[in-house]
Formats: C-alpha cells, structure tokens, sequence
C-alpha cells in the first residue's frame, strides 16, 4: 500500500526539525482586520468533477474550496452510489474512515486528486480537506489490519470507552471519550496513531493541499480536559502534534503551520473550552449560522442581533455560514430555506468585513420537496454556487480589503445594507415584496449603478435610495 515517502526527505518541503509556529492571538478583534476569503464547500463531487469545474470556481470569485473526506472509507459492495438511499449509499460513508490512506470510491484515486490539485494551483485556489481523526467506522471489523498494526493493535485504538455513546454532550470526559454519534471514539493521544495520522497529513500536504477542516474538532480534547489514564494517556497533546508544535516519534508537520488554513468543526454549547481551541486554530460561528438562518425564516432582522458574532474568538478567526452539510442533511434543519433565501443570507454574511464564509453547494436540481435532488455522489452541484449574485459579493469582499463595515438595518428588518467604508455597499431585500431604501451609507452623494442587475441608486445627504425587487441582492463598488 502506498504510504508516505521517507520523513527524513521531509515531502521536499520542509526540514525535519520541529517547526517553529507562530502564536496567533485569535481571541483579541482587531476592529481594522478584514477578511478577504471565501470557501466553495464541494460537497460530494468527486475530483474529476471538481478539477472540470475549477476555472468557473475561480470565475466566480472564491478563494478557496473544501472537499468531502479523502480517506479509506466504509464502502459496502454496490453502495457509495447515491447520496441517500438504503441499497445505493449514503453521503455519512466517507465519514466513517478505515485508514489514513489518501482515495475512496466517493471522491475518486489519489492519482485524480493530484490531478485536482494541479488544476487548483493553475487557478490559484487554495484547496482544503475535511479531515476526521477523532473516530472510525461504525463497523471496527473494516479498519484494515495495516492501520491497526500501526497503532499498536487493535485494543489501542480507541479511547476505554470509545465504544459508548456520548449520553451528555456537555460533559467533557463523554464528550473527549466517547463515541459522536456512536462512532467509535479513537484514543488520539495514543502516540502511534498520531504519527500514522501524521503521515497521511504530510502526503496531502506533499500533493499540495493547503488548508483542513476538522471534524468533531471539539470531542478532541485539549489540555484542560480530562486524561484518559486508564489507556494511559499523560497529556491531551493531539492538537500540539497536528499543529506543528512538537514532533510524535520523529515525525511532525511537513510545512509550517501558518502556511495553512486550518479550522475546527467546534459546535457551540456549554462546557466547551473555546479559548483553549483558540490556541490552535479558527472555529466554526455554528451560532452565528443559526441566528442567520432565524433571519431567512422570517424574512426580516427586526428585533434579531445579527451584528454580534456569538462567539468568544475574535471574528477575522471564524468560519461563518448560512447552512453546512450538516444542518442541510443532518436534521434537514437547513434545507427547507430556498436557494433565494440562501442567497440572500450568503450576499450579507459575504459582504461583512470578518469572518471567512463558506458556500456549501447543494444537490444538483434539488428543490424543497427533494433535498437530494438527482441524488448522485460524485455530481456537481447546482448552479447557485456562480449566480451573478454570489459571484458580485465574492468579487466585492476582495475589493473591499481594509474598508470597515457600518452595517445599517431598516426599521422593519427586511432590507439591510452592508456599507464598507467610503468604497462600496452591499443591499440586500429579505422580503418578498419590493421595497424602498432610505439608509446611511459612507457613500460620496451621487448616482450610482448596481454591478448585477443595472439597478440605479442615489445618494443624497449620506443617504441610500432606491426601490429593490423581491429577495433580490445589489452590489455598488465606487
């Protein structure tokens, strides 16, 4: 089987030494920071599909692009076909890991992801991979023999009681300890499993991925949290190794660690050491999501805060969303939004100035009777992901770099503008009826022409005016 080539050479990339990592503050907002990325979360497109799309990706003004799992992944016979369906396959497969081993029948070989890859470089887009140590297959009899020789055996593997389920989510020995979901809890400080998970990050990192999303990032505990002794485990070390800021038997990131874009999938609760997560690496604004979201439900933020991040970390160091995978397949908490709501959403969470967005590409042809749509693992998405819309505020966000946002919210809540400096605005109407505009804007007086539809707006007096059509969004860049 294919593993990774001599540490010792180091993937070409870096010396073998232990890196010297930079310590970020990602607690303290500087007011004056603005973020300029955005994410293409390419949600169950395999990398053929991806690598045939990238130019249009780069067209439409993102930045970055996540993938599915890349993992040796639970495949039963016939399956990994369909998105959802009893005998064809499920989109939770690749969530199930079986080895660190870069390849699966959803996403496609290593052979096409390294064609991706080079597709993604010639197109400067930054590419990262969801990436999920923290479990493994429901079933333990598929995790290949190689994987478990190289953690010491197979009663290594796990925490001691990897195998329960979390019964209280807030407690953090269950949450640390035990298994997400059911999913069996992988004793990730166990010395040999982060140096063969290790090995399968520097592969990635060799081939040219740049950046990784980490799931169940917060069942992975941190230094305050407890030990488990039983398996004797002396030190919550993971996120140190898989940061760059110690070594694990002789091997540690290939690269340096501020090189990459790294965020945690650290769903927020109670009892959940967000500053210690913090130390290591940006979190999901998962609250954020859901207060949004509350917004596109009811068509108006009035009497909603939707200018606080709900968040401890400092914004410029958040993941943000309108929905994810998750709460579009999960509990479907997502999916009953309209793909104009969404759109509406993503132009004003895009055009803020913090946080690095993250557009997750639905089901070609799905509708709001049928999620899944044509239901095909491997399948672009819909269009949504370059309507003109999206694609002005991706454009816009990277024009804005150093303008301050003042965002100003009609009396009702059903219009918003997102005023960024002197240099432009973002309009977006949540309602489903037209409606007139009389905003503050940084805005010199004046006539001025939306990018997207033409649309003509005034000024006068440090006041926006103009009527806008029905969930519909406009974009003005001086």
């Amino acid at each position: 089987m294919n593993r990774l080539i001599s540490i010792v050479a180091c993937l070409g990339l870096a010396a073998c030494a232990s890196n010297t990592v930079t310590t970020v503050d990602r607690m303290t907002h500087d007011p004056n920071a603005t973020n300029t990325e955005t994410i293409l979360h390419v949600w169950s497109w395999n990398f053929p599909t991806i690598a045939e799309n990238m130019k249009q990706i780069a067209d439409a003004g993102y930045t970055m692009l996540q993938t599915s799992p890349v993992n040796a992944c639970f495949s039963p016979e016939g399956a990994n076909v369909k998105i959802l369906d009893e005998k064809e396959g499920n989109w939770y497969h690749y969530y199930q890991p079986t080895d660190w081993t870069v390849g699966n029948n959803i996403v496609g070989t290593e052979e096409e992801m390294k064609a991706m890859l080079d597709s993604a470089k010639k197109y400067d887009i930054r590419v990262l991979v969801d990436v999920l140590p923290n479990h493994t297959a429901f079933n333990i009899d598929l995790v290949t023999e190689e994987f478990y020789a190289a953690v010491g055996g197979r009663d290594k593997m796990f925490h001691t009681k990897g195998l329960e389920g979390i019964q209280d989510y807030n407690d953090r020995t269950q949450c640390t300890h035990q298994g997400v979901g059911g999913l069996p809890d992988v004793n990730t400080e166990n010395p040999l499993f982060q140096k063969y998970y290790m090995e399968f990050v520097n592969k990635l990192v060799e081939m040219g991925v740049r950046g990784f999303r980490y799931d169940t990032a917060k069942h992975i505990g941190v230094h305050s949290d407890p030990l488990d002794t039983d398996a004797g485990v002396t030190e919550n070390d993971f996120w140190d190794v898989a940061t760059g800021r110690k070594k694990v038997l002789g091997v540690s990131l290939a690269i340096p660690y501020d090189s990459l874009f790294v965020y945690g999938e650290v769903l927020q609760d109670r009892n959940v050491p967000e500053e210690e997560y913090a130390g290591y690496f940006g979190q999901t604004a998962s609250t954020y999501g859901h207060v949004l979201r509350e917004v596109l439900a009811h068509r108006s933020a009035k009497d909603i805060d939707v200018l606080s991040w709900y968040h401890r970390a400092a914004p410029e160091h958040l993941t943000t969303w309108v929905e994810s995978h998750d709460t579009y397949c999960n509990a479907n908490e997502s999916a009953g939004l309209t793909d104009a709501q969404v759109r509406t959403g993503w132009v004003f969470l895009t055009a803020r100035q913090n946080g690095t967005p993250l557009f997750y590409s639905r089901p070609m042809n799905s509708t709001r009777e049928n999620y899944f749509g044509d239901n095909l693992l491997g399948a672009r998405g819909n269009d949504e992901f370059f309507h003109p819309e999206v694609v002005a505020v991706n454009k816009f966000r990277k024009a804005m770099k150093g303008q301050i946002e003042d965002v100003q919210i009609a009396e009702d809540g059903e219009v918003i503008v997102v005023n960024r400096g002197d240099k432009g605005a973002a309009v977006i109407n949540f309602a489903l009826e037209a409606n007139d505009v009389e905003l503050p804007t940084g805005l010199a007086d004046g006539e001025y022409t939306d990018v997207v539809y033409g649309q003509s707006f005034t000024v006068e007096n440090g006041t926006l005016k103009a009527t806008v059509q029905p969930e519909t969004t406009y974009i003005i860049v001086k």
